[in-house]
């Protein structure tokens, strides 16, 4: 990524508050292993008024980050508003389930991708079988107290 970041270097210099040059920057800085750089890259895009497509991958690229450093109450927020922002978006869904599983909420993560599947699958072998997953996704999140913990 030494080329690209090297690349990006004069376009951030001379456009610092441009949200997708900051957020492309911030992802090269991901991509070569320079997570702390990224995150507060991908904060700054953020705030800078990033949008639409972008925005929704920054938040992902950014949860992920987070998640990969241990930061993971950070990391469910991020995907809680990316959810509540793009509450359609696959992607966000599925990573925020890797997130909630490093969390050691699993019942909360297989739930999550369960009801992705239902509203997101299409298959004519999976049709019949939506209701149940979504019961089984609804009985999952029931195992989980208000405060994250498994019930007793």
């Amino acid at each position: 990524m030494a080329p690209t970041i090297a690349a990006l270097a004069p376009l951030y210099e001379q456009h610092p508050d441009d949200p997708r040059v900051v957020y492309e920057l911030a992802g090269a800085y991901d991509t070569a292993g320079d997570e702390a750089a990224a995150c507060a890259l991908y904060e700054r895009a953020l705030d800078a008024g990033l949008s639409g497509d972008i925005r929704r991958r920054c938040l992902l690229q950014y949860g992920s980050t987070l998640r990969n450093l241990g930061r993971l109450d950070e990391s469910l927020a991020v995907f809680a508003d990316g959810r509540r922002e793009f509450p359609e978006s696959v992607s966000l869904g599925a990573f925020e389930a890797l997130t909630l599983h490093a969390a050691g909420r699993v019942d909360r993560a297989l739930a999550g991708l369960l009801d992705l599947l239902a509203d997101a699958v299409d298959s004519d072998e999976l049709e019949r079988y939506k209701p149940a997953l979504r019961g089984n996704a609804a009985y999952l999140r029931s195992l989980e107290t208000t405060d994250g913990e498994p019930a007793a």
